[in-house]
């Protein structure tokens, strides 16, 4: 077994049943010269060996990971887990085909407490490092030893309380010291060392990243998207690149098009003085576009020249997540965007106007579209909303209100269309999405998980909505000033993100002009293959 290097000075180029998508993708973009932080890949093959535990395989893992953190530290200067220049990095799954969030990612590995004064002595920011280094903890202590995240959330909503501060971005270094400290006690218990063990985390780290294959939120996912003939996740390894240095930096994930609509228009969301996991896990609300424009006023443009370029590469919509560090862009992943059935149809119509591909490659992208069932809805009068969010995923649904999964399943066996609501829909509940008409939820982006996987099963779904308070425990919730139980029916509009009481009327049309050119490319298509038989 080797390991597949990326960025840099490698130009490795490996397939996707090798190294995953992400990671082929990854060495793409290092190709066409954009700006990749350096990575390393263990490959797909390893995975089911690493399940099942089988000695060589252990092995073949530690062996790769020595030999891919020399190669980071020979491209970044730096030395993993050093106490003067220390190397971070982050851990991540890729198989060959996209399953966002459904498999494990640890951010901050080797975030010893060596590395934390390495940090401060770099770059004289206390809090970063501390963040860093509690960051570290929460992802480890989740993803590799399987405790529950409530007492770490806990301590951190009381400190945050304590501080009398609206959120962990209002946290002082000193605050953020402490509650790295804090955690630290509530996970060393037992520990074996790998606390300040840098070599011993990212081990560590692959394996629970390789394991996650098997967890029941990625089988439910592969069984609902006929991807169980997959042999494994590959892990990729890269460079840490860091969005929660201050306001000058920030986290986020863009899409080159509406991937709810398919309007061919950048759609963009980042979160100021912040990580990946913070955007793409729903747990915050994205900063405006204005707050944006202030704090990096070349993003958009800098961004949006990226975007095309991939467009233009990978011939389709590209989902790209991204971090600003000091004001400098990183690219850290691309993929071909997930859309809902009416986006697929017009960004296929649009692509092949544009000459990135042809009609005959726009049909077989089509192919899993049921264009015959494919209708634009609206309300027939919808009047005034109880409550407005952020429309992540078009379309109106109408159903009883749910507020876990597991509720949304009992209605939904009993005949009951269904909306999921949930404070920040995470993909354990991949489950009530598969069984809910509609999602909605109290935090989180257009460009989250639960977003993204909503828009790709065809589901309305609606994300930050501030004033929706959930109480799955009774099983009730407040919008606003209204308050609804279990079983209530509520109507939802995915495209302008209002939500209404009751059950509305809806009114459906079809695209006719779109479905009329698919004819037209069918018949086309036919006529060809009859003159080449001839």
């Amino acid at each position: 077994m080797s390991i597949v290097r990326i960025g840099g000075t490698a130009t490795e180029q490996r397939s996707a049943d090798i190294v995953g998508a992400k990671a082929a993708n990854l060495a793409r973009m290092a190709a066409l010269g954009l700006p990749v932080p350096p990575a390393f890949v263990l490959p797909v093959e390893l995975c089911a060996d690493i399940i099942a535990g089988k000695t060589q395989a252990e092995h073949d893992l530690r062996d790769g990971l020595k030999d891919g953190v020399a190669y980071l530290e020979h491209s970044t200067g730096k030395i993993f887990g050093d106490h003067r220049r220390p190397l971070l990095v982050s851990v991540r799954s890729g198989a060959a085909r996209s399953m966002p969030g459904m498999l494990d990612t640890v951010l901050n590995v080797g975030c010893t407490s060596a590395a934390v004064r390495g940090l401060i002595r770099t770059t004289g920011r206390p809090r970063l490092a501390w963040d860093c280094r509690r960051r570290f903890i929460e992802s480890y202590a989740e993803a590799v030893l399987g405790l529950d995240p409530a007492p770490l959330a806990a301590q951190l909503a009381e400190l945050i309380a304590r501080e009398d501060v609206a959120s962990d971005r209002e946290l002082d270094s000193a605050a953020m010291e402490r509650l790295a400290t804090d955690e630290q006690a509530l996970v060393e218990v037992g520990s074996d060392g790998w606390l300040e063990d840098a070599a011993a985390q990212l081990e560590a780290a692959a394996r629970a990243v390789y394991q996650s294959w098997m967890s029941e939120r990625a089988r439910t996912y592969r069984k609902l998207q006929n991807l169980d003939h997959l042999r494994g996740t590959a892990v990729t390894v890269q460079a840490m690149v860091f969005g929660n240095g201050g306001f000058a930096s920030g986290a986020g994930v863009a899409f080159s098009r509406d991937p709810s609509a398919g309007a061919r228009k950048p759609m963009i969301d980042l979160v100021l003085d912040a990580q990946g996991e913070d955007v793409v896990s729903g747990r915050r609300t994205p900063d405006t576009e204005e707050t944006i424009a202030r704090a990096l006023p070349n993003l958009t443009t800098e961004l949006g020249a990226i975007l095309e370029r991939l467009e233009q590469a990978f011939c389709d919509v590209q989902d790209v997540e991204f971090t600003v560090e000091d004001g400098k862009l990183w690219i850290l992943q691309t993929r071909a965007a997930k859309r809902t059935p009416r986006a697929a149809l017009r960004i296929a119509i649009d692509l092949v106007s544009e000459g990135l591909i042809t009609p005959r490659e726009a049909l077989a992208r089509l192919a899993d579209v049921d264009l015959a069932a494919l209708v634009e809805t609206r309300l027939a009068a919808a009047g005034e909303p109880v409550l407005t969010g952020i429309g992540a995923s078009g379309g109106i649904a109408a159903g009883r209100a749910a507020f876990d999964a597991e509720n949304a399943e009992r209605l939904a066996a009993g005949g009951e269309p269904v909306i999921l609501m949930r404070p920040d829909t995470s993909t354990a509940d991949v489950a009530g999405f598969a069984v809910a008409a509609g999602i909605v939820t109290s935090v989180g982006a257009r460009t989250s998980h639960a977003a993204l996987v909503a828009r790709q099963l065809g589901k309305p779904c609606i994300v930050g909505c501030g004033a929706l308070t959930t109480e799955p425990e009774a099983d009730r919730a407040r919008l606003g000033a209204a308050q609804i139980v279990g079983g209530d029916w509520i109507t939802i509009d995915g495209d302008r993100g209002d939500i209404y009481l009751g059950r509305r009327e809806v009114v459906a049309t079809r695209p006719e002009a779109e479905l009329a050119e698919i004819a037209r490319w069918r018949s086309d298509d036919q006529d060809e293959l009859k003159r080449h038989s001839a």
